[in-house]
């Protein structure tokens, strides 16, 4: 009883404003709010729509209550001696203090998360009548929000990393961050496994430094390595707790599945023969998120959308990265306040938005992975206590296998992991040169704390030396060119940043989000539209038709680094394809994959592909436990090697050179090779054998690395991965403001040049060294390609000769046939091709 009371008396404000709402406060939030209040730091885990930013803001709000209450308490205590009986007054609301007063960050990975959770966090400072100012520091944030932030006189400021990392470019901030009481870092697990992670690890270091006692809590989806995700964000309060909700929140998935006897495409990505079963969803439901997994492929389905959209075209609308700032915040207006009814989007929306009128979630193709997959059906009904719901709209026939699988690990309630990088060398030198114009900083000292990171805790001393003497003077092989010293030590032994011009430069290249060469879209008379990559727009010519922001635009000219525009009149014009469009599936999802086609067929989608897994066995075999299934076929386009390990586009690609190079050393031959999710396709140009023995020794784990550097072309990829790695360490800096952008064959020229020098006369350089691991570690999975690698030698090997393509091999033969020349349009080829199989095999 005594328990009860005190819990009562604790949250009794924040309880009242719950029962406004027809609320209940869940236990989860209750621990939230009681571990805060005893200034512990944690994570917390909850499914989306479960209330777990009320959670987190439940803390602060009691805190603020309290202060206030004692404020008041005072006041009355002052004034009580000169009160007079007489006359009564009111009272002048007391001002609030000019000087710096922040005490809560909200750090959020996105700008539309970031609007939304301003709202979020408005709505209960109101209604508990509190005097704070809440603000957003964001790439979209309004002047006035910017100087709140800048002036530090936000009560709540929501802002992203990059906009954190600026705060820290000013030497005020220290003092205005100096009473800091609380951080919450919001969707961590979007920044756990990437290099934006990195960067906050750091920031988090330098505002523990200037406020000890300031308590962090991080907002996260669930992960198969939430120990891992706790450590890293709090690497100071080892074994703080880990806060989930007792009931996880149910999830619910739907398949759009074919009819029996239907023709469904064996290969492909975009899904447009699913129209016309997605649009009797939409029609059926009052609002739809639909997620497309890249840019063009939201492009190519809102297109088609609006073709057979039977009601007001305005709500049928398209969200995606690349779009303008102010279209889509456009967008995220209409859904909540019901104007529009569908929204095609991609990963824009996958966060933690709250949109309580989406009825509906529509996913697609594959998600490619479980954590992708419950966060965006966590869009559907994302208001606490209501299940999840996600209908699936498969782009071709394996896609079924993809989503039978996901089906099977929903069940098991298996989520992948994500791996957090480590000594991410560029992001230091960044942080460094942001430090020292921040006020500067004593190596010593910032040492300490970086090594108080997770991303840095196993950083070497020469390591270190090398990050100083690159943001001091660029390293041994540009220590002679002044554009490179952008830190000078001073007497005091202090690092600091003295040029403006490189002040100026580095604040606006803070980040770790680097562009591919885009270039500004603009009507010719009106506003922008957003950015399309350069090598898109560079191949068309004035007059030609693009279709982008759901329009048809027409190109008039290019100048100044923009494509002026107008909307065409009539006709189609192509889709843009943005670099990294392409969604790799996870191991995980991958292995369960390879499990639902060799088990039996206990879920819709696989009795639905049952035809062509009867086919698969009929001429080749599935798919066994603890084999290794391989395929070695003859077609005009010469001798095809397939393999299907289930573990994902990345490791494919390594797999693929590696074997390629391998082979080619029994025999001169030429090969060209293809990879998807499933497996790989090695295509030899002469005539050539295979069998059991050799394809085992291809496999042989030894000298993985050795043959890697050779097969996979090493060098090259460290070329191209070195630009964007300089980028985020600042040798390759942004155009100032008035001067002329640099294109993205200009930055491309730049890097490989730089690249070039340093390889000659400074070989060990931290960037070149750094570039060549990621390589190996990020493209090419180097330590899951050794384990699929050793799983693969160790198998039973199932080699078959089908004598034609198969439903497996399909699929990768269509994607070699991607790089070939023909006066053909690639989909007509490959459907005439899955034309002639299907009649073949009836």
């Amino acid at each position: 009883m005594k328990d009860d009371a005190r819990r009562a008396r604790f949250d009794a404000p924040l309880g009242a404003w719950f029962d406004t709402r027809g609320w209940t406060p869940a236990s989860f939030q209750r621990e939230a709010w009681r571990r805060w209040r005893r200034g512990e730091s944690g994570l917390l885990v909850t499914p989306t729509g479960s209330g777990k930013t009320l959670a987190a803001l439940g803390g602060p709000l009691l805190d603020a209550l309290d202060e206030a209450r004692k404020a008041a308490a005072r006041t009355a205590r002052a004034k009580a001696p000169a009160r007079s009986k007489t006359a009564s007054k009111t009272s002048t609301p007391r001002k609030k203090p000019a000087g710096p007063r922040t005490r809560l960050l909200w750090i959020t990975p996105l700008r539309a998360l970031a609007s939304d959770t301003v709202r979020a966090l408005r709505e209960p400072v109101e209604a508990l009548g509190l005097d704070w100012t809440v603000a957003m520091r964001t790439g979209d944030a309004s002047s006035r929000d910017r100087r709140l932030a800048r002036q530090g006189r936000a009560d709540a400021l929501v802002i992203t990393p990059e906009s954190l990392a600026l705060l820290l470019s000013y030497p005020d901030t220290a003092a205005q961050l100096a009473g800091l009481r609380g951080i919450v870092v919001d969707e961590w697990h979007e920044l756990l496994g990437n290099k934006r992670g990195v960067l906050l690890q750091l920031c988090l270091a330098r505002l523990r430094a200037w406020a000890p006692g300031v308590r962090i809590w991080g907002l996260s989806a669930t992960l198969g390595n939430l120990g891992q995700a706790r450590d890293v964000l709090l690497p100071h309060a080892p074994g703080a707790a880990i806060l989930q909700a007792a009931r996880p929140r149910s999830m619910s998935l739907q398949t759009l599945l074919p009819e029996a006897g239907e023709r469904f495409p064996w290969a492909g990505h975009i899904g447009l023969s699913q129209v016309q079963r997605v649009s009797a969803c939409l029609q059926a439901a009052r609002t739809t998120l639909l997620f497309a997994n890249t840019r063009a492929q939201a492009e190519l389905w809102h297109r088609a959308l609006s073709a057979t959209w039977l009601d007001d075209p305005d709500t049928l609308a398209l969200h995606h990265g690349s779009l303008d700032p102010k279209l889509r915040a456009f967008v995220e207006q209409g859904l909540r306040e019901g104007r529009v009814r569908c929204v095609v989007a991609t990963s824009s929306l996958d966060l933690g938005v709250d949109f309580p009128a989406v009825d509906q979630v529509i996913q697609i193709g594959s998600p490619k992975g479980m954590a992708r997959l419950l966060q965006r059906a966590g869009r559907a009904r994302h208001r606490p206590g209501e299940a999840g719901h996600i209908v699936c709209a498969p782009t071709h026939a394996l896609e079924l296998a993809e989503y039978a699988a996901a089906r099977a690990a929903l069940a098991q309630g298996e989520i992948e992991s994500r791996p957090p990088p480590l000594l991410s060398l560029d992001v230091l030198a960044q942080h460094c040169v942001t430090l020292a114009l921040g006020g500067g900083f004593e190596p010593a000292a910032l040492l300490a704390e970086v090594r108080g990171t997770h991303a840095f805790a196993a950083l070497a001393d020469a390591q270190w030396q090398a990050v100083l003497a690159f943001v001091v003077q660029g390293g041994r092989a540009l220590q002679h060119y002044p554009e490179y010293t952008r830190v000078v030590v001073g007497e005091d032994g202090v690092y600091r940043v003295t040029d403006r011009r490189i002040a100026q430069r580095h604040r606006l290249s803070i980040g770790t989000i680097t562009s591919d060469g885009a270039l500004q879209v603009k009507l010719l008379r009106g506003g922008s539209l957003g950015s399309v990559e350069e090598g898109f727009l560079s191949r068309l010519r004035p007059r030609d038709r693009f279709q982008f922001a759901g329009r048809t635009l027409e190109l008039v000219r290019l100048q100044d680094m923009t494509a002026y525009v107008r909307i065409a009149k009539k006709g189609e014009g192509t889709v843009p394809r943005w670099q990294g469009g392409r969604m790799p599936m996870s191991s995980e999802l991958g292995a369960r994959v390879a499990q639902v086609l060799a088990g039996p067929r206990d879920s819709p989608e696989l009795r639905a592909l049952a035809p062509l897994l009867d086919l698969q066995a009929r001429i080749s075999a599935l798919p066994a436990p603890g084999a290794l299934l391989a395929e070695f076929a003859k077609t005009r386009e010469g001798w095809h090697l397939f393999l299907y390990p289930f573990a994902g586009r990345g490791v494919h690609e390594g797999l693929a050179a590696l074997l390629a190079l391998r082979w080619s050393r029994l025999a001169p031959n030429t090969f060209g090779f293809a990879v998807n999710d499933y497996g790989l396709a090695l295509t030899a140009q002469a005539q050539t054998q295979m069998d059991e023995d050799t394809l085992r020794a291809l496999l042989d784990p030894a000298q993985l690395l050795d043959d890697l550097r050779g097969g996979a072309n090493l060098a090259e990829l460290a070329r191209r991965q070195f630009r964007e790695i300089a980028r985020v360490a600042g040798l390759l800096p942004p155009s100032l403001p008035g001067r002329a952008l640099r294109s993205l064959r200009q930055l491309q020229a730049s890097s490989g040049l730089l690249f070039d020098v340093l390889q000659r006369h400074d070989p060990g350089h931290l960037l070149l060294e750094q570039a060549e691991r990621e390589v190996l570690e990020a493209q090419l999975e180097v330590r899951a390609l050794c384990a699929v690698l050793a799983r693969c030698h160790a198998a039973r090997i199932d080699l078959r000769q089908p004598k034609t393509l198969t439903p497996l091999s399909f699929p990768l033969w269509a994607e070699g046939m991607r790089g070939s020349h023909s006066s053909e349009d690639w989909r007509t080829r490959v459907q005439r091709a899955a034309e002639r199989l299907e009649r073949r095999h009836g």
